[in-house]
This record gives C-alpha cells, sequence and structure tokens, in this order.
C-alpha cells in the first residue's frame, strides 16, 4: 500500500510526497533515520497534516503530481476538510 501525504515544515511551507511507510517517511524527513528529502532538512521539524492511501506507486505518484499543482490555498482547504472529515475523491481537488 502507498500513501500520498503534505508535511508542514517549521517554515509553514508545505511538502507533498509519497511513501509506503509514513512512519519511516516522517522520521526521515525530520533526521531521525537518513534519507529525507533536502527540502525539508533544512526546514525541521515536520508535521504530518494530511494523507490518502493509493493502491501502488503508479496511482500514488500522479496523485501527488495532481497535489504539487495546487495552489498553496487549494493544499490548506484539502488539509481543513480532511481534517473535518470532508473527503475529496483520489482524483478531485477543492474548488476555487
Amino acid at each position: 500500500m502507498w500513501f500520498v501525504y503534505l508535511v508542514r515544515c517549521s517554515d509553514q511551507s508545505l511538502y507533498t510526497g509519497i511513501t509506503n511507510n509514513i512512519e519511516r517517511r516522517l522520521k526521515q524527513h525530520n533526521g531521525l533515520l537518513a534519507g529525507g528529502a533536502r527540502y525539508t532538512a533544512a526546514r525541521r521539524p515536520v508535521t504530518l497534516v494530511y494523507q490518502e492511501q493509493a493502491a501502488d506507486r503508479s496511482q500514488a505518484s500522479k496523485r501527488e503530481y495532481q497535489l504539487r499543482k495546487l495552489s498553496r490555498d487549494k493544499k490548506i482547504q484539502l488539509i481543513e476538510d480532511h481534517a473535518k472529515g470532508v473527503h475529496h475523491g483520489k482524483t478531485e481537488t477543492p474548488e476555487a
């Protein structure tokens, strides 16, 4: 099982990624294990703010691409909706 995720960095920026192990990936991003992204290394600590499951790596990569294209405001709306229990389909994006 694969996941697409968003983390909020210490500078309040958002980073989007994919993984098949969320816990390990967060530890990597926070410097507790080797292998974190260069972007998050300079912006620690990071906090998981959104995740969704994907059937396989290909689907996770496609969804990651969709999320990366969203504006910051739309990403924040997605995070807020998720926290409220409003779920968007894997191919949907929040309305403008």
